[in-house]
């Protein structure tokens, strides 16, 4: 089966500052892959170039068969949906209106989303479970309420591939675990999901695969059961720990007993 995203020796560099260092990696459909590394990492850079938003990278990127540099923005988003972590508010959209915004790659020239668009746009929030939203104000939902409506306007694009930059950043700990539920159950409808994470409890929990990204390469590629382990976690994140296997599924326990210093590539 050939892969609906891959990254060949991708490198980037912001002036003289090489970010990522030769990049490889492919993903298929279905597939939930966290990306997990500390900050400055690279992770943001990488999820920017397979966007087709640095189109300076070396190497590399194709989304179903096509090289991303020589694609146009509109065929971009007919291929790949992004999914922030936040939404800056402006307006009193709708939750309606917000997501047939992912519909606006389909629209040519001045017209207005149409029947087929607000269908698709009704289809996906049927699909998140939000369906009953539709006419509320998007500023006025909670935290929760508003990721599962990014979430519900990227599926709205009609698209197979979705990117998401932490998208339980700044949720409690209920809607975190509501959301990130929601987006593996769309991994079991054959979406490929790519996600950055600063938690690898969750990546553990529900992600079928794990991307380690640490100073721009990819120390590690796999399952997460065989790819978190205390080494990884102390090499990322500089903290040690154990692991525990429970009923639920595996936790991380961090060993706090002692407080470490900082080590020289800790970043706060």
């Amino acid at each position: 089966m050939t892969p609906v995203l891959s990254a060949e020796d991708v490198r980037f560099s912001y002036g003289k500052n090489e970010i990522l260092h030769g990049v490889n990696f492919s993903a298929r459909q279905g597939e939930l892959i966290a990306v997990l590394g500390p900050n400055g990492a690279g992770k943001s850079t990488l999820f920017r170039c397979l966007l087709g938003l640095l189109n300076g990278y070396r190497g590399s990127i194709r989304i179903e068969g096509r090289e991303v540099g020589a694609m146009q923005p509109r065929e971009i988003a007919g291929r790949v949906a992004y999914i922030p972590q936040t939404h800056t508010h402006t307006f009193h959209y709708t939750v309606l209106e917000m997501v047939l915004m992912g519909t606006t790659h389909r629209v040519r020239g001045l017209r207005s989303p149409g029947e087929a668009e607000t269908a698709a746009a009704r289809g996906a929030l049927a699909q998140m479970g939000i369906a009953g939203m539709e006419r509320r104000s998007f500023t006025r939902l909670s935290g929760g309420e508003q990721q599962l409506v990014l979430i519900a306007r990227a599926l709205a694009q009609g698209t197979r591939l979705l990117i998401m930059d932490e998208p339980t950043s700044s949720l409690d700990y209920g809607n975190q675990l509501r959301v990130m539920q929601r987006v593996q159950a769309l991994a079991r409808q054959g979406y490929m999901i790519l996600l950055s994470s600063h938690n690898p409890q969750q990546a553990l929990l529900f992600a079928d695969r794990i991307l380690a990204l640490h100073d721009g390469v990819i120390l590690a590629d796999g399952a997460p059961r065989e790819v978190i382990t205390p080494a990884l976690l102390q090499t990322l994140y500089g903290i040690a720990t154990r692991l525990a296997d429970t009923e639920e599924g595996r936790l991380i326990v961090p060993l706090l007993k002692e407080d470490p210093p900082c080590s020289a590539g800790t970043k706060i």
